[in-house]
């Protein structure tokens, strides 16, 4: 059938809410649910073990601001980590009459993106420090062809949160020191999913139009800005040993933007008032997290340390979409997913006073199970195998590159839609993690 020009929206109706639902509640980011921890290219090479206590990287302005105290110089540190991820459907469904769907059946959703950081943080006097870094903590992006057989969950699925962080420690005492900051935080979400005009219609219609024959397509782009804070600790409690904790607010956002609806143009005098222009928003909160590090310094070649991080995922209860539009009702989409948690452990060894070796392993928990899972989020626990290289050329200048694989355990999919279409899925996933840094001292 012939498609209308496509209508513009603020947000949308039902199919469009669980659209914004399922995409903002979601992600298959290398860490747990849509959470990035890919800041720093020396971390990754230690699988992030020590993250807010080990030295020598200007990351801590965003990974534990306390440890701002143990930087002697200024410092400008950039990094860029390229995240690739394969998410590999094998699966099939039934429309609303119990029909197969039809469509590509074997999918790979993944792909890769880069994703930066930059930082600088400075020593004011002996006692304050003062920093500030661009880092993006959260992020997904999946994408699959028109007509597989999921198309009515998810076709493309981005979500970007962009944080400008803005830090300060103190030192209380040659073994104590405080850290705080202010968080600025840019999301943004460009998705998409079909819509079964077809299964919509099949009732009021009497059958003459049927589910799987009148397709259209919603894509919704939104943005939004939100605030929030972190605390920081660092205590020396040897020479040899720093341990490090870090807390981070949740921060919510009131997501609101434009929406393209695609309707066949024979059916749309068919829906009324409805997938028509309408103003509407979704309030969605980015998690609290917590992070434990310590690092111990062996002798003059290795040291080594463990990271334990923990995200209260269970806040993430339901999502919510309120509509201008009189004619369309409040969506609500439940979640209950379950806090999750991290663990690593790593070591560096310095073969030179210019090169140093670094390798760990982790484990990173899913907050996701099957009866919460869709095909926009195929997540499940990663297990991480790093490695790095550091090299400094000079006192003031450093340059890192760390490589991560990551094995995920394959997860499965069993999800209806509102639109009476049910798959079932299994996916196997793993990425991998390519992160280069340049530090510059001053």
């Amino acid at each position: 059938m012939p498609s209308r020009h496509p209508t513009r929206a603020r947000c949308a109706p039902l199919a469009l809410s669980v659209a914004v639902v399922a995409a903002l509640g979601a992600g298959d980011a290398m860490a747990s649910a849509f959470q990035l921890k890919e800041n720093s290219a020396q971390g990754l090479g230690r699988a992030f073990a020590g993250n807010g206590a080990a030295p020598g990287d200007y990351a801590v302005v965003v990974n534990n601001p306390a440890a701002m105290s143990e930087l002697e110089r200024s410092g400008f540190q950039a990094d860029l980590t390229g995240i690739n991820v394969s998410m590999k459907f094998h699966g099939e469904g039934t429309d609303a009459l119990g029909r197969p769907l039809t469509g590509s059946n074997r999918q790979d959703a993944g792909a890769t993106k880069p994703v930066p950081a930059m930082y600088y943080a400075t020593p004011v006097g002996d006692r304050w420090a003062f920093g500030v870094g661009v880092s993006a903590p959260y992020g997904f992006v999946s994408e699959y062809d028109a007509g597989w057989v999921g198309r009515y969950h998810a076709l493309k699925s981005e979500l970007q949160s962009i944080a400008t962080t803005f830090s300060a420690s103190y030192r209380l005492s040659d073994s104590f020191s405080i850290g705080g900051s202010v968080i600025a935080q840019h999301t943004s979400a460009d998705l998409s999913k079909a819509i079964d005009f077809g299964a919509i219609l099949a009732g009021p219609t009497g059958g003459a139009v049927l589910p799987q024959g009148a397709d259209g397509k919603v894509r919704i782009e939104g943005d939004d800005w939100g605030y929030g804070w972190q605390l920081g600790l660092l205590w020396k409690p040897t020479d040899r040993d720093r341990i490090g904790l870090n807390y981070h607010s949740k921060i919510d956002h009131a997501i609101q933007g434009d929406a393209t609806f695609t309707v066949p143009q024979a059916i749309a005098p068919l829906l009324g008032p409805t997938f028509q222009s309408t103003g509407g928003n979704a309030d969605f909160t980015t998690p609290a997290s917590a992070e434990l590090s310590w690092w111990h310094t062996h002798d003059e070649r290795l040291s080594y340390g463990a990271t334990y991080g923990w995200t209260r995922w269970s806040t993430f209860k339901d999502l919510t979409v309120t509509f201008d539009n009189p004619a369309q009702p409040d969506s609500s989409e439940i979640f209950r997913w379950r806090n999750s948690t991290f663990g690593s452990v790593g070591a560096e060894y310095k073969l030179s006073d210019a090169l140093v070796l670094r390798g760990g392993l982790a484990v990173d928990g899913s907050p996701t199970y099957e009866g919460t899972r869709s095909p926009r989020v195929p997540d499940a626990t990663r297990r991480w195998v790093a490695l790095g290289l550091g090299y400094a050329p000079s006192d003031a200048m450093r340059f890192d590159l760390g490589y991560a694989h990551l094995f995920v355990n394959d997860s499965h999919v069993d999800v209806r839609g509102e639109t009476g279409d049910h798959v079932v899925a299994r996916y196997e996933n793993y990425g991998n993690l390519l992160a280069v840094s340049g530090q510059f001292r001053f």
